[in-house]
């Protein structure tokens, strides 16, 4: 569970919030204007960083207040709770967020360029357990 910090009401368990989507997504300008394309790219395209995203959430059962919150993807650490209309904080020495969750590695599974390196390890590649099926 997450303890997330209310900007009104203090730290309160993540039951009691609402995720309300990426932060700091423009409405367009002039939205009678978009083709489909863009528009449903507006609607249902967003970012998927690895690493800090900026999100938007609501206390539901407490103040019903929106805010704004800085959290690491991958180790669900809240780095800034700020107000709403608000730039999002710098943060110093923050790793980069990294798009997308392929790996470009040679031994990668997901480009399916080689298999993993089991040198180091006691498992034989050309041999099975006793009983097993080849």
């Amino acid at each position: 569970m997450l303890l997330i910090p209310c900007p009104n009401c203090g730290p309160r368990d993540e039951t009691e919030f609402h995720y309300g989507g990426q932060a700091h997504v423009a409405y367009p300008e002039n939205p009678n204007e978009l083709s489909d394309t863009e528009w449903s790219r507006y609607l249902f395209y967003r970012e998927n960083p690895k690493g800090i995203f900026a999100e938007r959430w609501v206390h539901s059962t407490g103040c019903r207040q929106w805010f704004n919150m800085l959290r690491d993807t991958v180790s669900y650490d809240i780095k800034a709770i700020y107000p709403m209309g608000a730039k999002r904080p710098d943060q110093a020495g923050a790793p980069v967020a990294e798009s997308g969750t392929a790996s470009l590695a040679a031994d990668s599974t997901t480009t399916g360029t080689a298999a993993p390196d089991i040198s180091g390890t006691s498992i034989s590649p050309a041999s099975a357990p006793e009983g097993a099926t080849k």
